[in-house]
């Protein structure tokens, strides 16, 4: 397995957050108040076990080429929707982090914007991986024509 989070574990967990925002509540809102949560878990948690994250925003299109579900021409929570992944050594750490007293007061601030509550689930990494290069590409081509079944 390729690592995508440098220092992340085949034996680590990915937790999800999907937050839907309330109406009356905007992009910005969510930004701020899910950067200084983040910032907060860099900063506490960085040596107990948190590895990396990201946060990803609805962009209202619809892959017709990767759905099959109809022909949807967009989605009707673009800018209402993020996700909020995170990477961790073991999901006892991660749940530490979440009894700590930093933490709560910036976590009950995301979820004032969230219309669907919160429930966060955990994974463990089945896959990851980066793009080849150009060259591992070509390679990669020549060798699925040459030796493919």
């Amino acid at each position: 397995m390729s690592a995508l989070i440098k220092g992340f574990s085949d034996q680590g967990v990915v937790t999800v957050n999907r937050v839907v925002l309330k109406p009356g509540f905007d992009v910005d809102d969510l930004q701020e108040r899910v950067a200084l949560l983040c910032e907060n878990v860099k900063t506490y948690h960085s040596d107990t076990g948190f590895v990396g994250g990201f946060v990803c925003l609805n962009t209202g299109m619809i892959s017709n080429e990767g759905s099959d579900i109809g022909k949807p021409v967009e989605s009707p929570l673009k800018d209402r929707e993020a996700l909020i992944v995170t990477f961790w050594r073991s999901f006892e750490e991660h749940e530490a982090s979440h009894r700590s007293s930093t933490f709560q007061p910036l976590f009950r601030e995301v979820i004032e914007l969230c219309e669907n509550g919160n429930e966060e689930v955990a994974y463990t990494m089945l896959w990851s991986g980066a793009a080849y290069s150009a060259e591992e590409a070509a390679a990669a081509r020549r060798a699925k024509r040459d030796h493919a079944a």
